[in-house]
């Protein structure tokens, strides 16, 4: 790309966009959305039509991208699109201050956009509308909130066509033997590892580190937090494009929460807020303890994470992962720098903040976040009282379970009056129903642990 003038590294103005079309450096744009499941959906444009036609009068796509199952297959039970209503379109309106280059695919930039109707309405139950609204509470109120992701991958040696062929059976992980922190662990994929870290910067996300993880093959990339938006659109653009740099290398990697019985994938995500100043909110007054609206905040995660785990874990196998002894949590309790709980009180003075490991690799960040944020404020406006934190380990504790089903968590999120209250009817509504379309098809299921144990015995 050629040397234009840029707001930051690995952003675009629009000005700098068109300076280098005219020169040729770049001819594709990727519009795109965030959808229920937190994949990139949209289109590829050319780049001249981009700047000649949507920049002003923004995209259209179907409704049903907000209304299909994983597999893209039209399903009953959503309000906003059907075939009674014809499945007609939403506007793609492009956030320009989300346009980067994408440095993994050759003349390439993408723009995130927000879902709105043709009156200008927006899309309410689409992720970054939730999580937009969220945000707008926390701003009424003073506040603003700093969020990082941790997301884990395995990574493995078979392309995806070659996993999908062997039907996910028998694949060969990048690594054979636990490589948590591991450095000689750690180098054999390198050459993946450092491309994956280097695109992401330069499409502009302010990537930290790689570290290996506990199970065969995985491995954790992760960034400098950001404010709350920033921070889902970087998450999900990132997912994306370690994907496809796996892929143009001939090899695969998963963000599934349990792909077998040793450690899943998770995705710890921490949060802090800072107040109209700038500065932090969470520590007292001499930075060694707990503020009052940080107390407020955490007691309002650990009264809404049994009804708040759809967002948290939106899948069957979300649920695998919640194992004792695995580091992924069981119990609904807080503590300092605990692992063994669900939420985890880290840092101090300025980088205080609280760590949910509630999450899994499946997880919509959009979604997450928006459930956090929801939680505190319920904790901070009726003042709840913060319970004794937990020392020791959870997993012995007697304290209330995570929920272990997604049967369960649909219950709970349905019978929320913090979900409502925050998102409104319409959002619960639309979220129960991908509850209740992932359940039906689970159930109608025949898998191979169903054969294996009856096929022969029964």
């Amino acid at each position: 790309m050629v040397d234009v003038a840029r707001p930051e590294k690995g952003k675009l103005t629009l000005d700098a966009l068109r300076a280098e079309v005219e020169v040729g450096a770049v001819d594709t744009v990727l519009l795109c959305i965030a959808d229920m499941q937190g994949r990139l959906q949209g289109k590829r444009l050319t780049a001249t039509h981009f700047l000649e036609e949507v920049v002003e009068h923004d995209a259209e796509g179907c409704n049903y991208l907000l209304a299909v199952d994983v597999d893209m297959n039209t399903v009953d039970g959503y309000a906003m699109s059907s075939w009674q209503s014809g499945y007609g379109d939403f506007v793609f309106k492009p956030d320009m201050e989300t346009l980067r280059p994408i440095p993994w695919q050759e003349g390439t930039v993408l723009v995130m956009c927000d879902l709105v109707w043709e009156d200008g309405s927006p899309v309410v139950a689409s992720p970054r509308q939730i999580l937009k609204r969220q945000i707008e509470r926390l701003s009424e109120r003073g506040f603003e909130a700093f969020v990082g992701t941790e997301l884990e991958f395995m990574v493995f040696k078979d392309s995806y066509e070659e996993a999908w062929r062997k039907g996910y059976r028998n694949l060969d992980p990048a690594n054979q033997y636990n490589v948590d922190y591991s450095m000689l662990g750690t180098a054999r994929i390198e050459p993946l590892l450092r491309r994956i870290r280097n695109s992401m910067a330069g499409a502009g996300l302010a990537v930290e580190d790689a570290k290996g993880e506990c199970n065969f093959g995985q491995h954790e990339i992760n960034f400098k937090f950001d404010r709350a938006l920033a921070t889902a659109d970087g998450h999900t653009i990132y997912k994306n494009g370690a994907k496809e740099i796996a892929a143009e290398q001939g090899c695969s990697l998963t963000f599934m929460p349990k792909f077998n019985d040793r450690e899943g994938n998770s995705c710890h995500i921490h949060l802090s807020l800072r107040g109209e100043d700038g500065n932090p909110v969470f520590a007292d007054g001499d930075g060694h303890g707990f503020s009052k609206t940080f107390e407020h905040f955490i007691a309002g995660q650990v009264a809404c994470l049994r009804e708040m785990s759809l967002f948290f874990a939106p899948n069957i196998n979300s649920y695998k992962r919640f194992a004792e002894g695995s580091f992924a949590p069981t119990a609904v309790a807080w503590g300092k720098d605990n692992r063994t709980c669900s939420l985890r009180v880290v840092g101090h003075g300025p980088s205080l903040r609280v760590e949910s490991r509630v999450p899994g690799g499946d997880v919509n960040p959009y979604l997450a976040i928006s459930a956090m944020i929801s939680a505190g404020l319920h904790g901070i406006e009726n003042e709840l009282p913060l319970e004794d934190e937990l020392s020791g380990s959870a997993y012995g504790s007697d304290k209330p379970h995570v929920p272990r089903t997604l049967y369960e968590a649909k219950e709970l999120f349905g019978e929320s009056e913090v979900a409502r209250e925050a998102f409104g009817e319409e959002v619960v509504a639309h979220y129960l129903n991908m509850a209740k379309v992932e359940i039906e098809a689970f159930e109608a299921a025949v898998t191979d642990w169903e054969r294996y144990r009856n096929f022969e015995r029964l």
